[in-house]
């Protein structure tokens, strides 16, 4: 387990044979993928009615960190060649699934990424981190605030480079700066009450970045 885990670190065999499978896209297509973590992965399960009948393309993979999803970003989302990439990241990171690092870092790998997708013409919405007021496989980490100053620069960069920033924070957050209870299982991860206050931000978010690209 732990020598495939260093062979693959970005996980980048999980999507391997699905990226080969799905082709480019139709000229008319406005193919969406949506990369990140658990959170994103989780969602085509919890709430599948989102990706049903769409053009949206599910790449999450579950405990990754923002220099595992930079790893695998060409391979999962700038290959596909979509019209739009959301990228959803960052808690993990603050968890330290894959060791100690900066908020600074943490940013400029989520700058890395958006900066790809337009070198190669794709259109990116950066999502707000969701609150987090502990995490239970890693308790005492005092997240919260953190997770406040990683989205203050998210949004900071976004709002500089005209990239629409996607705010599922405001919607979710509780009076101890946490995920509110109703919208989660475990105080981190939406349940299918937190992914349906998250589907009508994400579809006017991907609605304004369509009516910005014509």
């Amino acid at each position: 387990m732990e020598s495939s885990y260093a062979q693959d670190w970005a996980n980048l065999k999980r999507y391997k044979n699905e990226n080969k499978k799905i082709g480019l896209p139709s000229p008319k297509e406005n193919r969406i993928v949506f990369i990140g973590n658990s959170i994103t992965e989780s969602w085509s399960n919890l709430s599948p009615e989102f990706f049903v009948k769409k053009t949206y393309i599910n790449r999450g993979i579950s405990g990754q960190t923002t220099p595992q999803i930079l790893l695998r970003f060409k391979e999962d989302a700038i290959d596909l060649k979509p019209k739009i990439i959301v990228i959803l990241a960052g808690t993990n990171d603050i968890a330290e699934n894959t060791g100690p690092i900066t908020l600074e870092k943490i940013n400029e790998n989520i700058i890395s990424m958006a900066e790809m997708a337009k070198r190669n013409g794709i259109i990116v919405i950066l999502s707000s981190v969701l609150p987090a007021f502990d995490y239970p496989w890693k308790p005492g980490l005092q997240p919260a605030e953190k997770i406040v100053s990683l989205n203050t620069m998210i949004k900071n960069y976004a709002t500089k480079n005209e990239i629409i920033y996607l705010d599922y924070y405001s919607a979710m957050v509780d009076k101890r700066k946490g995920l509110k209870d109703e919208y989660t299982y475990d105080g981190v991860h939406p349940n299918k009450a937190g992914y349906q206050v998250m589907a009508p931000l994400a579809e006017d978010a991907i609605n304004r970045a369509l009516k910005s690209s014509f």
